[in-house]
């Protein structure tokens, strides 16, 4: 990913937070789960910060997105609490291109399906297919 992606991205994300009057962290990391980009915005709480990382890190360690841990953890396989990562909620959206992984967007602030609503619309300004 590219600077101009990880703005792109954080633009569209902020957009379309600010459109639902969302307040919420927003966290984009690069293929190793390491920050690009982290925003705040006014009225979130303090812990989301924490949390928006989280679920970006936990997304492109584990090549899915965290919904997918929290459905697992829902259904009873709670040994999955002690894996190694960080935010197994929904809200953390990898980002591919073709089979491979580049990065993830991470948003915590709303509730869980608005905050992977939030990531999709950031991955979206890529203008790629993400799968």
């Amino acid at each position: 990913m590219t600077d101009d992606d990880v703005k792109a991205m954080a633009a569209a994300a902020e957009a379309h937070a600010r459109e639902h009057h969302w307040n919420v962290t927003i966290a984009i990391v690069d293929d190793g789960g390491h920050l690009l980009h982290l925003h705040r915005l006014e009225g979130a709480g303090a812990s989301t910060a924490e949390m928006a990382t989280g679920k970006a890190r936990t997304a492109v360690l584990g090549r899915r997105e965290t919904k997918v841990y929290e459905d697992t953890i829902k259904q009873g396989r709670t040994a999955f609490l002690s894996a190694p990562l960080t935010a197994m909620l929904e809200g953390g959206v990898p980002i591919f291109v073709g089979a491979d992984i580049v990065g993830a967007v991470g948003v915590s602030g709303v509730k869980s399906e608005q905050d992977a609503q939030i990531a999709r619309a950031g991955i979206a300004a890529l203008g790629i297919e993400n799968v």
